[in-house]
């Protein structure tokens, strides 16, 4: 039966409607994925010589010390990334299938899915050098296949947990407040946790634990599925109060007030719209890691343009770069009335813009680093308003994702979201600042970079009605194609 359900599998990923035309994306993913192994096995095999040669200790008591972290990151990443165990159920219901083998593949996908089998390649050959410097076997395999449980455990807490935007975002914020605990010396969880996976390998019997908290997951993700599968599940909507606000103060902007009331709306009501948002506003902290030199390797002056673009970017890149992906379910509907598409691409530049303001004056505590610190968020907010919000509109016209506001999945991005044309835009939004910034450092002086940065900026500012000439035609160019992708639904 397994059989049966992979080769239904394996049709329906060549016979997609995507598939010829997005399949240099699966291989440039599937290089992404190379990548990824690759970190994983030089972390696995490099780890313990470099916890060695820094003299932090015992290399496994050290990473079992911040093993939590590892988990709790691992944790996140699934809710944000991973796809769930999704299967058409409609064409299953004339054969003699089960429930229990429907819900057993689906849960199946996720066993193998790359968040999971990715961490072997750290844990593996971290676990062969363990036993090649003389730790003990059977403590060794304790050790490693009660890693391996826990992972999995991640495995289906994502799963039970999924669309339960509350629960992460109370999960996520307690992390971030235990990490920063730490970073200052309050509170180090990590005295707590680490003898606890220490006794993986002390005690290997201790394993079960895991294991058993695995199989109880697993059996209460099988027993909901099993629960909720059913057709009517799927047709079923949700009946709640509904609510008009009227934002009468925008009408003085005639059919751009429009615009913006239908904006503002979609962010407030939508889930997947006001993930975005979110997760735009804690780009603002994104900086700390530049400007505080808690990472070596952005510890440089060329990398503080970078973290200006994207401390007062975060709205302009997790929503702005979806324009018109968010009208998806209606831009059929707007295309076949009379609208301009200088006004509806004017009222998204100028949320970008109102957008990127906020972000900038919350960003003001970055003064705290210093001037030339704040130097960079300023000048990156005005790179952002002159010159990348043209380019993510620009951007936008090749992007023909149509999105379910009703999910949060994806919040990051849609692999279809990228092709040859938004990556190419991506080098003037993020390498041109840091290039003109380092003709401006070398020549002069970093003063000068700066002002060279915020001075392309405001040009763009100068040639506003030449842009939006020119994107206008291409939105036009793309429009029936953009109609029929969003009318394509796998």
């Amino acid at each position: 039966m397994f059989k049966h359900f992979f080769n239904l599998q394996w049709k329906s990923f060549f016979r997609s409607a995507s598939f010829k035309t997005e399949i240099w994306i699966k291989i440039l993913m599937g290089l992404g994925a190379l990548y990824f192994i690759l970190v994983f096995l030089g972390l696995g095999f490099g780890v313990y010589f470099m916890i060695e040669e820094a003299e932090l200790g015992d290399p496994l008591r050290v990473v079992n010390q911040y093993a939590i972290y590892y988990l709790a990151f691992d944790l996140v990443f699934r809710y944000m990334l991973q796809k769930m165990p999704v299967t058409n159920i409609k064409p299953l219901l004339y054969l003699p299938l089960q429930k229990s083998q429907v819900v057993h593949y689906s849960l199946g996908k996720t066993v193998v899915s790359f968040f999971n089998w990715t961490h072997a390649f750290f844990f593996i050959p971290f676990s062969i050098i363990l036993l090649t410097k003389d730790y003990d076997f059977l403590n060794v395999v304790g050790w490693h296949l009660g890693f391996m449980a826990l992972i999995y455990c991640n495995n289906f807490i994502n799963i039970l947990v999924n669309n339960k935007d509350s629960i992460f975002y109370i999960f996520a914020g307690i992390f971030v407040l235990l990490g920063l605990s730490q970073y200052f010396e309050w509170f180090d969880i990590t005295l707590y946790t680490g003898p606890l996976f220490d006794k993986l390998y002390d005690i290997p019997a201790t394993t079960l634990i895991p294991w058993t908290i695995l199989l109880v997951l697993f059996v209460n993700a099988f027993n909901y599925f099993k629960k909720n599968m059913y057709l009517d599940g799927g047709l079923a909507t949700k009946t709640t109060e509904a609510k008009t606000e009227d934002l009468d103060w925008l009408n003085r902007f005639g059919n751009l007030g429009t615009f913006l009331k239908n904006d503002i709306k979609l962010i407030k009501r939508n889930k997947r719209s006001r993930t975005a948002v979110i997760m735009g506003f804690f780009f603002i902290f994104y900086g700390l890691l530049f400007f505080t030199g808690a990472v070596e390797v952005y510890d440089g002056p060329f990398w503080r343009v970078f973290a200006g673009i994207f401390v007062t970017g975060g709205f302009l890149f997790s929503f702005g770069q979806y324009v018109p992906s968010w009208d998806s379910s209606y831009y059929p509907l707007m295309m076949s009335q009379n609208i301009q598409y200088r006004e509806y691409l004017s009222s998204k530049y100028y949320l970008i813009i109102i957008a990127t303001v906020i972000t900038t004056i919350l960003s003001s505590w970055y003064l705290y680093f210093g001037w030339e610190v704040f130097a960079a968020v300023l000048v990156g907010a005005i790179y952002n308003i002159g010159i990348n919000a043209y380019l993510v509109l620009w951007g936008g016209a090749y992007v023909k994702t149509p999105i379910d506001l009703t999910s949060n999945k994806k919040a990051f991005g849609d692999k279809q979201a990228f092709n040859a044309k938004t990556l190419l835009l991506t080098l003037p939004k993020l390498v041109l600042p840091m290039v003109i910034y380092a003709l401006g450092h070398f020549l002069v002086s970093p003063l000068v970079g700066y002002i060279l940065v915020a001075i392309v900026g405001l040009l763009g500012f100068v040639f506003k009605n030449k842009v939006f000439a020119q994107i206008e035609k291409i939105y036009k160019k793309e429009k029936y194609k953009t109609l029929v992708a969003y009318k394509q639904k796998s």
